[in-house]
């Protein structure tokens, strides 16, 4: 082979290799812990239009919903498809339920809290030390190309979570949250979607006329301030950790209720903590994946509840002491 020739046959070689590396790159898998980052900038930031079932406790809710995200301002309807058609319209932290059978519409703050998504990793959950996540399989749901991602807890104080990420928006189109034996205590799926730039201000007003119904406005039912407190847990499951302390004044009452907010980063438990007048419920009660465990402690009443299971807040709950 002529020096020239073999010079050609090289390059070309060269130019194959590099091509076939930019390919790599481009195809190379990302990584789980990158997939919920996308995912938590997904649900902040995409508008779109809807069917959603909710599964609970057997129970089986499909509805309809209209969100926008408009500088960083949540707009969003959200009709029931069967049973008495509420309708939820949201402005930002203000919420309108509208009772139609009642003639009556609900107004109330809900602050952040998500009306689909309250269970979803924040970037604090510490995978490796409580959680492993790994993508397990591509599937279809809503007709859209999903990536399967399973958290999975190391220990039985937390549950598991399987979330199904949208390829193309890096949305979550479908949601469980799993007990220990591996069955889906709740779940959250899109049985269509489509997602839209832009959803005309029309879109998201009641369906109906509501005139002449009656406004009821849900006031704040306590007023709270940050402090320090001595209560803490003898027994902290690991990775759980006091992330906010506030002491509460009850409307109505001059009782005060210390509320301290355990996390890991996805699992949170709530403790409430109030002198005791000696007519305490104790013990366990549970909703869907929501537990609660009650117990008097020296004089107090102390209640932990959490979409956790029952075991985590009952361990909490009676190891709660002061310093």
């Amino acid at each position: 082979m002529h020096l020239r020739q073999r010079q050609i046959i090289v390059g070309l070689m060269v130019v194959v290799s590099s091509f076939a590396l930019a390919a790599t790159a481009l195809h190379a898998e990302i990584a789980p812990g990158d997939w919920l980052k996308r995912m938590a900038a997904a649900v902040q930031t995409t508008s779109y239009e809807g069917t959603v079932i909710r599964i609970q406790d057997g129970q089986v809710e499909v509805l309809k919903v209209i969100h926008a995200v408009d500088d960083g301002v949540i707009r969003e309807k959200v009709i029931a498809q069967e049973g008495s058609g509420l309708e939820i319209i949201r402005v930002g932290n203000e919420v309108h339920s509208i009772l139609p059978h009642r003639k009556s519409i609900l107004v109330e703050q809900w602050g952040d809290q998500s009306t689909f998504f309250s269970t979803l990793p924040s970037s604090e959950i510490r995978f490796g030390s409580e959680y492993d996540v790994a993508i397990v399989r591509n599937e279809r749901v809503a007709g859209r190309d999903t990536k399967l991602l399973a958290i999975r807890p190391h220990d039985a104080y937390r549950y598991g979570h399987r979330i199904w990420l949208d390829t193309e928006t890096n949305f979550p189109l479908r949601t469980q949250l799993i007990d220990d034996d591996g069955t889906a205590i709740e779940e959250v799926k899109f049985a269509d979607i489509t997602f839209i730039k832009e959803i005309q201000a029309s879109a998201l007003t009641p369906s109906f006329s509501i005139e002449n119904f009656t406004w009821l406005t849900q006031t704040a039912g306590h007023s709270a301030m940050e402090i320090e407190t001595n209560w803490t847990s003898d027994e902290l499951p690991a990775g759980f950790r006091a992330v906010a302390t506030h002491e509460e004044l009850m409307q109505g009452s001059d009782e005060r209720v210390i509320h301290i907010l355990y996390s890991d980063g996805l699992a949170n438990v709530s403790v409430f903590i109030v002198a005791s007048d000696g007519n305490m419920l104790a013990g366990a009660a549970r909703l869907g994946g929501s537990n609660s465990y009650s117990i008097e402690i020296g004089g107090h009443e102390i209640t932990a509840i959490g979409e956790v299971p029952a075991l985590t807040v009952e361990t909490i709950a009676t190891t709660m002491r002061r310093r």
